[in-house]
Formats: structure tokens, C-alpha cells, sequence
């Protein structure tokens, strides 16, 4: 069934969305991308810089704005190893422990009483509504997307129109060395601030899986961001991107 969200957003990022949607990465612009040129991460400003929100638990996902800051994102991805993308054989998201578990010892806001899906969206969300008698699960709240520049005007009886992004996926992870990591590890990327934004579900669902030379944001000024927040994780947890990926997410940033 097509779902249909409320978007205080002008026509072109509209435009932009619906073009990736279709065409997945192709034509997509990865080049050096000045940030601002696409539409606001955040109109009211709550979002953070990947770079000021090293663990995650800060809202939103704001454009990388100054050369300084450009270039301490290079810097990290510069420095991330790589390595070819291994079978994705013996893969399944229950390796990861069930979803969004409020047991994953060793990340921000685990054993609080609230699962992982519902405190990012307490993060992020504006406006937010509750379950009659919970201070826990989110069933309205106003969502300003970075992946799309959009703003979306949420309601827990269309779930799906916002989705928990893993910037790293848990399955790229796992062709990339998760799978020779304890369960309690992989329990961890899975539930980690850090590697969670909640976005448009239907950017999410075009992403599914993919590595940043194959997806980026439709909004361009938040690709360099995307791939500091990307780096971020992939260096937390030690996994290695491909050259190609690596080589994508410099470019968003400035590298030649």
C-alpha cells in the first residue's frame, strides 16, 4: 500500500528524492559537494556535526560547514583500512541479537528501561507523543530528515514512513569481518547511537544495504557528513571499507 507523509519541503528536494529513488546512485553527483548546496539537515538547528557528536547521542546529522572540520573528515577516512567486500554467506539479522534490545552492554543509553528504537527517535524527534502511561514509546513526533531534507510529520500507525537507518549496515558489516565477532559485539554496532539515524523510510529502503559508492543521501550538502558518520563507525569498530567506498566518501568532503 503507498503510504503518503506530510513534507514541508520545496520542489526540488522533492525532485532530487524522487530521482534517486528511481535510479538508485546512478547520476548521482559524488564528487566534491560543497555542503549547504542541498536542502537544510535541520531548519531549527538542533541537528550536530558528526565531528561534535563522536558517540552519537546528540540529535540529528548537521553539514560538515567549515574547511577545518572538512578536513579532520578526510583525515579519518583517510586513515580507515580497506579490503574487498567478503560473501555475505551465514548472514542474519538475528546475529545481531533481536531487534533494538535495551541489554547491548557497551553503548549509550543501553539498560535504560527504553528500547533502542525509541530512544532514537526521543533523540531526534521534535514535538514528541507518547503511549498513554509510557515515557518510552513515540507514537507522533515531527522528524526533520537529513537524508532528504525533508521534514516529516510522523504517526505510529504509518511505522514504516520512518525507518531506523544503521549508517554501516549490519550486513555490509558482516561481508566486511562482523561475522568472526562475538555476538556481544555485533549487539553492539546493531544498537549503537552512533550507527543510528532515523530517516525517510523510503531513502532507507533505496540505501537497504549498500556502501557509499553505491548510495548516498539525496541531499547533497550532507554527504560529507554521511560519510564522516560512516568512517566514525567503521573506526569505532574496526572494520575496514572498500577502496571504492573509501574513495567515494573522501570525495564528499573535498579530496580530489
Amino acid at each position: 500500500m503507498k503510504r503518503h507523509s506530510r513534507f514541508r519541503t520545496g520542489w526540488a528536494a522533492g525532485a532530487t528524492l524522487a530521482l534517486a529513488l528511481v535510479a538508485g546512485c546512478e547520476g548521482l553527483d559524488d564528487g566534491p559537494s560543497a555542503e549547504g548546496s542541498g536542502a537544510p539537515a535541520a531548519p531549527d538547528g538542533r541537528a550536530v556535526g558528526p565531528l561534535e557528536n563522536p558517540d552519537g547521542t546528540k540529535p540529528g546529522l548537521a553539514p560538515v560547514a567549515t574547511d577545518a572540520d572538512r578536513a579532520a573528515g578526510r583525515k579519518l577516512i583517510e586513515e580507515l583500512p580497506t579490503k574487498g567486500r567478503g560473501p555475505r554467506t551465514g548472514y542474519d539479522r538475528d546475529r545481531f541479537g533481536y531487534a533494538w534490545m535495551d541489554t547491548a552492554d557497551g553503548v549509550p543509553l543501553a539498560r535504560n528501561g527504553c528500547d533502542t528504537r525509541n530512544d532514537v527517535l526521543k533523540r531526534d524527534g521534535q514535538g514528541l507523543r507518547f503511549r498513554s502511561g509510557s515515557d518510552c514509546v513515540v507514537i507522533a513526533m515531527t522528524l526533520d530528515d537529513p537524508y532528504t531534507g525533508t521534514t516529516i510529520e510522523w504517526r505510529k500507525q504509518d511505522a514504516s514512513e520512518v525507518q531506523i537507518d544503521h549508517v554501516v549496515p549490519l550486513s555490509y558489516s558482516w561481508q566486511m569481518g562482523s561475522s568472526r565477532w562475538p555476538e556481544s559485539k555485533r549487539e553492539q554496532l546493531a544498537n549503537d547511537t552512533l550507527n543510528l539515524i532515523p530517516v525517510q523510510g523510503r531513502a532507507n529502503s533505496a540505501k537497504s544495504d549498500s556502501g557509499p559508492a553505491s548510495w548516498l543521501p539525496p541531499n547533497k550538502g550532507i554527504r560529507c557528513a554521511y560519510a564522516v558518520r560512516f568512517a566514525q563507525v567503521a573506526a569505532k569498530y574496526e572494520l575496514p571499507v572498500t577502496a571504492p567506498d573509501k574513495q567515494t566518501m573522501l570525495r564528499q568532503c573535498g579530496s580530489a
